[in-house]
């Protein structure tokens, strides 16, 4: 089940420091919409907003409405652990659980929102999620070894299975292949390409080249200097970012002018 997000006027602060000022923006279903723009000019911060993950650093607020097919996360009452169960998230650096076997490490998420899975389904949903990383045909005579003997590539596809093993209805991805060769990097991008038929992704990545090839519209977030807040700058069809933006600052960055 995917579904759309509408950011209204979105303010992220850290106490009393406001790191990205005034976000609007709307993402379509079944798509891959990138986050690019040069370092600490808030397009992490603000894809944390996104299913709330901000707030586990203290002082973490917001100002303004994220709305998930209408339903705004941040609405009196709203529980952040119920909004993660809808919204995962895959981080930069490949945080499987390293002690726990391959097929735990899948069903970790599952079991954390209380599912009593017999073995029959816990087996069903291990190779469903592990299919759907391309995982499964690498690692399916070995589910019992653990998460952490997997190469770099393969932790984050697992980390990829774990998240979607709760049936998400969105995946947030923090830069998933900064910390991958290039032949990882290639298979996480295949994967993207396939996951978007079921999944709303939202992807931050310092590689242009990449947010060309797997995302359907970017965002370019920028920032006027150190201590100022970050701004989203312009957003639009990825073909139009890359050959035909309006704004300068937009061109630059994606011809390599500075960042």
């Amino acid at each position: 089940m995917s579904k759309s997000i509408e950011v209204q006027d979105l303010n992220v602060y850290y106490s009393d420091f406001l790191a990205v000022e005034g976000v609007s923006i709307d993402i379509e279903p079944r798509s891959v919409t990138a986050f690019i723009g040069p370092s600490g000019c808030g397009k992490s911060t603000f894809l944390r907003t996104l299913n709330r993950m901000h707030e586990v650093i203290p002082g973490g607020h917001v100002k303004g409405r994220v709305l998930i097919d209408g339903d705004d996360l941040y609405g009196p009452g709203v529980d952040p652990v119920l909004v993660r169960r809808h919204v995962g998230m895959v981080f930069q650096r490949p945080n499987p659980f390293p002690t726990m076997s391959i097929r735990e490490n899948v069903l970790a998420g599952a079991r954390l929102n209380n599912k009593r899975l017999s073995k029959g389904d816990a087996d069903s949903l291990v190779e469903k999620s592990l299919q759907g990383a391309n995982l499964w045909n690498e690692v399916k005579d070995r589910l019992d070894k653990p998460g952490g003997g997997l190469s770099g590539g393969q932790q984050q596809r697992l980390c990829i299975a774990r998240a979607i093993a709760v049936s998400p209805d969105v995946l947030l991805m923090d830069e998933p292949c900064s910390a991958l060769d290039p032949i990882s990097t290639f298979a996480i991008e295949e994967l993207i390409s396939e996951l978007k038929n079921e999944y709303t992704i939202v992807i931050v990545t310092h590689n242009m080249q990449q947010a060309s090839r797997v995302s359907d519209k970017t965002a370019f977030f920028n920032i006027a200097g150190t201590g100022k807040p970050g701004k989203l700058i312009e957003y639009n069809d990825t073909a139009t970012i890359f050959t035909a933006p309006t704004v300068q600052a937009t061109e630059d960055y994606v011809s390599g002018r500075f960042g």
